[in-house]
């Protein structure tokens, strides 16, 4: 096992609200979970994320509300720190976007992109609205995405992940006022040529195959198979970075992932010792930023950097099978839920209902039916059948136990470790351990030690039953005696809800 850093980066939700859980679901809890594997097994690691206040959707949201851009970026930092904090997701390595540490990074970074020619000039058609005199992109345009028709919004679309040319969206108007007169303008901005970097592209994500999830795999495969539409990295707009030599523009917020991803490697580095490997945990609708434009800027920057070596994407999870929707009031904050279910039984379910390669859907039924039948009883018989077991002695370990334990370890060391981790699986194998020990006739120290070892490896999901351990380093299963710990009991989410 390598001793490199790693660094885990979870792209940082726009600061335009709290964390749903839809958020938690996607790439916090698998970049968290992840994250305190690799620590409990001796490696260093740093998860990386934040908040970024330079969308657009900050703006059209702040309209919404009838409050100020500015006041709804230092509340949403707020909630979402609260709402990381109250679901165990230990970010150390966190960025507010505002802060001038990260503004300064990127002005410099961007100032470099230009000094050196890797941006170049080129003229765009925008939306441009007459009466207000504003050109419109992003939040601020709606319509049909060109390549897989679905409603988007302008620069991503959340449905196929393909980059959309503003001018492109099929029944384009604008989001605010869908009566808006709009017209297409013709606007000089800076922009990256990603076509030119397709070799590199193209071999880079070869290599890297074998690791890309499948709806990963075909949607980079489809964006490589057409030419490469140059990336705007400056718009004329009034709220973000300003753009350096550009008066009246600012950074695309799109742009912004090769930032964030430097300046984590910049924190990383001051962390630990070595260059980090990189890892993104993200959704596919982020998968063109960071995985085409992203790592085609890097590449330009410097060649012999180091590039992520992994793309862990999820899907989008859903509540009762509609999508999360902050303006219809359709979603479910992570803080309330954690405040009325323990902490533990919310990881497990949303890890056992991970939307790793399809979506799924939230409910509060079946997160209470779920963790009672697979969690809460099975772990609170055996921790009961352990709590007798509880004294000063310490008791023998069997060699069959330490057996059966170390084919439990490389089960879930097998679905922890990267690139094939997996929370579906990880939650899958505690299920299953639950369920052998639960059954099992195993008493005394046999009994003792293999709860112990589960407790070990769930531990990064369990975080809050973990904390009884004397220790939570990974597996254990070789030990030849134990003195047994009192284990706590979970409470089911009825009762709390």
């Amino acid at each position: 096992m390598t001793s490199v850093p790693t660094l885990l980066i979870a792209p940082a939700p726009t600061a335009n609200g709290d964390l749903h859980l839809g958020h938690i679901a996607g790439p916090f809890l698998a970049a968290d979970v992840c994250a305190r594997y690799l620590r409990a097994t001796g490696r260093p690691a740093v998860l990386s994320s934040g908040v970024q206040d330079t969308p657009t959707f900050v703006v059209t949201t702040a309209d919404r509300l009838g409050t100020t851009p500015e006041l709804l970026v230092r509340q949403s930092d707020m909630e979402v720190r609260a709402s990381l904090d109250a679901l165990g997701i230990d970010v150390d390595g966190y960025v507010a976007g505002w802060e001038q540490r990260f503004t300064s990074f990127t002005t410099r970074l961007f100032e470099t992109l230009c000094g050196r020619g890797i941006l170049e000039p080129r003229t765009m058609l925008l939306p441009y609205a007459p009466r207000t005199g504003e050109f419109l992109v992003d939040a601020h345009i709606t319509g049909n995405c060109p390549t897989c028709l679905a409603d988007s919004r302008g620069g991503l679309c959340e449905s196929c992940g393909h980059v959309i040319v503003a001018a492109d969206l099929i029944d384009l108007r604008a989001t605010r006022d869908p009566d808006e007169i709009l017209e297409l303008r013709p606007v000089e901005v800076l922009a990256l040529p990603v076509e030119r970097y397709r070799p590199r592209l193209l071999a880079h994500f070869d290599a890297a195959a074998g690791t890309l999830r499948p709806h990963t795999r075909q949607v980079i495969a489809e964006m490589l198979a057409r030419p490469l539409a140059d990336f705007p990295v400056t718009y004329p707009l009034s709220w973000g970075i300003p753009a350096p030599g550009r008066a009246g523009q600012v950074i695309n917020p799109n742009a912004e992932a090769i930032a964030c991803t430097l300046h984590a490697v910049a924190l990383t580095a001051g962390k630990q010792d070595g260059a980090a490997e990189i890892v993104y945990f993200l959704g596919i609708d982020n998968v063109y930023p960071f995985a085409v434009a992203g790592l085609a800027l890097l590449m330009a920057l410097d060649e012999h950097a180091t590039f992520p070596t992994l793309f862990l994407t999820n899907e989008f999870y859903e509540l009762e099978r509609e999508k999360f929707s902050t303006s219809r009031g359709h979603l479910v904050w992570a803080r309330d839920l954690a405040a009325t279910v323990p902490r533990d039984l919310i990881r497990y379910h949303l890890a056992a209902d991970s939307p790793e390669h399809q979506r799924t859907s939230f409910s509060h039924r079946e997160l209470a039916a779920l963790t009672r039948v697979r969690l809460v009883e099975p772990w609170n018989r055996l921790a009961e059948r352990v709590n007798a077991c509880v004294g000063p002695e310490e008791l023998a370990v069997s060699r069959r136990s330490r057996r059966e334990a170390a084919l439990m370890v490389e089960r879930f060391t097998h679905a922890y470790e990267l690139p094939g981790f997996s929370l579906v699986r990880i939650a899958e194998t505690i299920t299953r351990q639950l369920v052998r020990l639960d059954r099992s006739a195993l008493t005394g120290g046999d009994l003792c030690h293999q709860v112990d070892v589960l407790l070990r490896c769930a531990a990064p999901v369990l975080i809050d039953l973990a904390h009884a351990l004397p220790d939570r380093g990974f597996g254990g299963a070789e030990r030849t005696s134990i003195t047994p710990v009192a284990l706590p009991l979970l409470e089911p989410a009825e009762a709390v809800g």
